[in-house]
């Protein structure tokens, strides 16, 4: 994710390893039906001047996918790759949103580490006394994901929820 690379670029890289992976996975005889598909979204460089939008974010990931990933597999679980954790969930609400229309046959979530926890291990600092908190942080990137996975999410839940932490 890091560069000054176009969003075409990463597709392409993005198609080569997935490309690559299967045809590994072919190869080793593994049944696809028995695995999840941990990948990054098709962004451009984030030290580009030309970053994708999540329109176009949505499109190219889906677009890849659907060239490089068969339908035995039943879900991808998209890792937050140094977006920002609104950023992370906008583009897996509009991927969903997408989904459909574009015949896509998995279950796409989210696998995020640091877009899931960033908010609430910030607010904890290591002072028990954030704990609250912090919980409630971790809540709300939960629920702003969860609702991201149905293609659900908004930016009326995503402030109800930075009025209720402050």
């Amino acid at each position: 994710m890091d560069g000054v690379h176009s969003i075409d670029r990463s597709f392409e890289v993005t198609e080569a390893a997935i490309h690559a992976l299967y045809a590994a996975l072919r190869d080793q005889g593994v049944a696809l039906e028995g695995t999840v598909l941990k990948p990054n979204m098709v962004v451009s460089g984030y030290d580009g001047n030309n970053i994708a939008g999540t329109d176009e974010v949505a499109e190219k990931t889906l677009a890849c996918l659907k060239r490089c990933v068969p339908a035995a597999v039943p879900s991808i679980v998209f890792l937050s790759g140094g977006q920002t954790e609104i950023g992370a969930t906008k583009n897996l609400d509009r991927i969903n949103e997408l989904k459909d229309a574009a015949s896509a046959p998995w279950n796409l979530s989210f696998s995020f580490g640091r877009a899931l926890q960033q908010t609430a291990l910030k607010t904890w600092g290591g002072n028990s006394e954030n704990i609250p908190a912090a919980q409630a942080a971790l809540l709300h990137r939960a629920l702003c994901s969860g609702l991201s996975t149905l293609g659900d999410y908004s930016e009326s839940v995503e402030n109800e929820g930075a009025t209720a932490e402050a």
